[in-house]
C-alpha cells in the first residue's frame, strides 16, 4: 500500500472515485425526486420526508450489523461492492415505478445497500492509512462523494431537456454512469484485520458499549443534534416555495455541494490540526444559522447563499465524524464502531424526516425549519460540553 496517488493512499483514492461515480448516478436520481414524488405521483411533503427518515433508519440498523460481521470475518471489501451493487441495481427499477408505493419499495433496497456498504468501508479507509491521516483522508473521500453529489444534479439538469423532460429516462442514464463505481473496485484492495475469530462463528459481543463510553455519549450528542436535520429533498422545497423553478431545483442542489466539495478537505486538514471536535461544532453551528435563516426568508439569493452553508456543515461533520469516531475506537470492533454511530445518525434521521415532514404539511416550512433550529441549538450544546469533558481527560 506504499504507492499513493496525489500524496493520498491508494485506497483511499480508488474508493473516492467508486463514492464519486455512485453519488453523480445517485444524486441525478435524488436531485428531481423531489418534482418526481410530488408532481409525477402526486405526494405529500410529509411522506417525502417519511420516505427519506423510514430508508435512513433501516440503513442505520443494517450498518451496525455489516459492520460488526466485518469486524467479524476480517474483511472489509466483500460487503463493500456488494452494497454498492445492490443500490445500484434499483436504479433502472425506478423507470417503471409507477405509484408511491413502488417508489418507496425500491429506495428501501437502495438504503439497504448503503446500511451494508458504508461500515465496512470506511474501516477499510481507516485500515489503509495511519491516524494523522485520518482526517484529510475522510475529507478527500467525502469530497469525491460531494463532488459527484454535485455533478449529478448539474447532469440531471443538463439531460433533462434532451430527454423530453422523462425522469425514467433520467434514471437509466444514471444507472449507466454508475456502472463506474463497479469498475473503480477493481484498484481496491482488502486490508485483512488482525482481529478475527478463526476457531469460532460470529457472534456479537458488548465491548464497544463496555470499553468506549465517551465514544458513546459523543454518538448520543450528535443523535440529538441530528433530530433536527432534515432531509435535503425536503429543504429543496423551500427553494421552489421562494420561487426557484422546479427546472432549476437541480441546480441549487449543485450549490450546495459545490460548497461542500470546496471545503471538505480544508476542514480535514484543519480537523488533523486543532482537532475533528472544534470543526464538527463549527458546523453544528453553521447548520444552525443555515435552518433558522432558511425559516425567515423569501429572498432567492439569500436561499441559495443558505444552501451553500448548509454545504459548509455538511463538509464540517460527515468525513471529520468518521475521523473523530475512528481515533475512539480500537481496531478489532472499528467497523462495528463506525456501524453504531452511522445508526445513530440514520435514526436521527428518521426523526427529523417524519416530525419534519409532519410540521412542514400542517403548518408550513417556517415551523419545521424553526424545529430543525431548535434541535440544532440543543444538539450543538450537548456535543460541545461532552467534548470539552473528553478534552479535559485526556489533558
Amino acid at each position: 500500500m506504499g504507492k499513493r496517488i496525489f500524496g493520498f493512499n491508494r485506497n483511499v483514492f480508488f474508493l473516492g472515485l467508486v463514492s464519486f461515480f455512485n453519488d453523480i448516478s445517485n444524486q441525478m436520481v435524488q436531485s428531481v425526486m423531489p418534482v418526481f414524488l410530488t408532481t409525477v405521483l402526486g405526494a405529500s411533503a410529509f411522506f417525502v420526508g417519511v420516505l427519506e427518515g423510514v430508508a435512513d433508519a433501516l440503513a442505520s440498523v443494517l450498518k451496525v450489523l455489516s459492520g460488526w460481521y466485518s469486524d467479524r470475518i476480517g474483511k472489509r471489501k466483500i460487503p463493500t461492492v456488494a452494497g454498492y451493487a445492490l443500490s445500484l441495481g434499483v436504479r433502472p427499477l425506478l423507470a417503471l415505478a409507477s405509484s408511491f408505493s413502488q417508489v418507496f419499495s425500491l429506495r428501501i433496497i437502495d438504503r439497504i445497500g448503503k446500511g451494508v456498504r458504508d461500515a465496512p468501508r470506511d474501516a477499510l479507509i481507516s485500515e489503509s492509512i495511519e491516524p494523522r491521516e485520518y482526517g484529510k483522508s475522510f475529507g478527500l473521500q467525502r469530497a469525491f462523494d460531494a463532488l459527484g453529489t454535485m455533478i449529478g444534479p448539474l447532469l440531471a439538469f443538463l439531460f433533462l431537456p434532451l430527454l423530453n423532460n422523462s425522469y425514467r429516462s433520467l434514471f437509466i442514464v444514471a444507472f449507466v454512469i454508475g456502472l463506474g463505481a463497479l469498475a473503480s473496485f477493481i484498484f481496491v484492495k482488502d486490508v485483512r484485520s488482525p482481529n478475527v475469530a478463526k476457531s469460532s462463528p460470529p457472534k456479537p459481543d458488548t465491548k464497544l458499549f463496555k470499553t468506549n463510553k465517551r465514544f458513546i455519549f459523543i454518538v448520543g450528542s450528535i443523535f440529538v443534534f441530528g433530530m433536527g436535520t432534515l432531509p435535503i429533498i425536503l429543504l429543496l422545497l423551500k427553494a421552489q416555495e421562494v420561487g426557484i423553478s422546479s427546472g432549476s431545483l437541480p441546480l441549487v442542489y449543485f450549490i450546495y455541494n459545490l460548497s461542500f466539495v470546496a471545503s471538505a478537505v480544508p476542514l480535514g486538514k484543519l480537523a488533523d490540526r486543532i482537532g475533528e471536535g472544534k470543526v464538527i461544532a463549527g458546523g453544528f453551528a453553521a447548520a444552525l444559522l443555515a435552518y433558522l435563516g432558511l425559516a425567515g426568508t423569501s429572498d432567492i439569493v439569500l436561499t441559495i447563499l443558505l444552501f451553500a452553508l448548509l454545504g459548509l456543515y455538511s463538509a464540517a461533520t460527515d468525513g471529520v465524524e468518521r475521523a473523530f469516531a475512528s481515533k475512539h475506537l480500537s481496531r478489532d470492533i472499528l467497523a462495528s464502531g463506525l456501524g453504531f454511530m452511522n445508526m445513530a445518525i440514520g435514526f436521527s434521521s428518521l426523526v427529523a424526516g417524519v416530525v419534519g415532514g409532519l410540521l412542514w404539511t400542517r403548518f408550513g416550512s417556517a415551523v419545521a425549519l424553526d424545529y430543525a433550529g431548535v434541535m440544532s441549538l440543543i444538539g450543538l450544546a450537548l456535543f460541545v460540553y461532552v467534548d470539552r469533558s473528553v478534552l479535559a481527560k485526556h489533558a
